[in-house]
């Protein structure tokens, strides 16, 4: 367990493990701790790195909240790999940690080998993306209205994933009893919610990847679909990347959250997919 500072804020990060380096990159209001399991299964092949995202849990802002700048949480990663040995890395990133790993690899391409990206919300690739638009207008205003509890309603009522992809926990939580690393975690949960739906969820659902750095640049990038997400609009924003970078789309078990919730089998498609 370390910290880096970098401009504007200080990284909480943990490094386990020995092998390639392998960062994983969380979304939504969850940090390191969410990947713990992951990283454990992970750890007897990589070095895998794990942080939480500047604003969110222990790694603090040097100012006041405000909205986010998704490049600048790209260079945070960078940062990241910079300091435990550089690159280039593996890479995976859950929902909106995809779309940040894919400004790293779009933009420090020497950084990264390959990147995983699970379940991206790049709702501008989808045919209904004036609506999705609007979704994260009225998520914007109600958020300045009314508040963050009322702000979630409105994404979760767009989102319509049910009650397993509640951004307050990974995926709903894994299936087993929470080990004390993650119930810890819960009780940060509360502290980088109005973070995340007010200062994330707006810029990071209106930043577009440059596609044609990646279809050109050397970063091999896999794009990944949760087995029980069908249907559900991230799994076809993963399904509209493949097509949009004209690579395959990779099966991975569980839903937005199956990182967390079927550990064994996440953690050895990941591995599969890295090799």
């Amino acid at each position: 367990m370390s910290t880096l500072d970098v401009p504007g804020a200080t990284l909480y990060h943990e490094v386990r493990g020995s092998g390639p380096t392998l960062l994983l990159i969380c979304g939504g209001v969850y940090d390191a701790a969410g990947y713990a399991g992951l990283a454990r299964a992970l750890a007897d092949r990589f070095t895998v790195v794990t942080y939480d995202r500047r604003g969110n849990s222990r790694s603090p802002l040097a100012g006041p909240p405000g909205p986010q700048s998704l490049p600048q949480h790209a260079d945070d990663a960078a940062a990241l790999l910079a300091e435990v040995g550089g690159g280039p890395a593996h890479v995976f990133g859950n929902s909106s940690g995809a779309i940040i790993g894919l400004d790293l690899a779009a933009r420090h391409p020497a950084l990264v080998d390959t990147l995983v990206a699970h379940e991206p919300p790049l709702f501008d690739l989808l045919p209904e993306r004036a609506a999705f638009a609007a979704m994260i207008d009225e998520v914007e205003q109600t958020y300045a209205a009314e508040g963050p509890v009322e702000a979630n309603a409105v994404l979760q009522r767009g989102l319509d994933m049910g009650p397993a992809d509640d951004e307050r926990a990974p995926g709903g939580g894994p299936a087993e009893a929470p080990d004390p690393e993650t119930l810890a975690m819960f009780g940060r949960l509360e502290q980088n919610f109005a973070f995340f739906i007010g200062h994330e969820v707006p810029p990071f659902n209106r930043y577009v990847p440059d596609y044609d750095a990646l279809r050109a640049g050397p970063v091999r990038i896999v794009p990944a679909a949760g087995e029980a997400s069908v249907g559900q609009p991230p799994h076809r924003a993963a399904q509209a990347l493949g097509e949009r970078l004209g690579v395959p789309v990779a099966p991975v078990p569980g839903d937005h959250g199956g990182f967390g919730q079927q550990v064994p089998a996440f953690a050895a498609r990941v591995a599969e997919l890295l090799r």
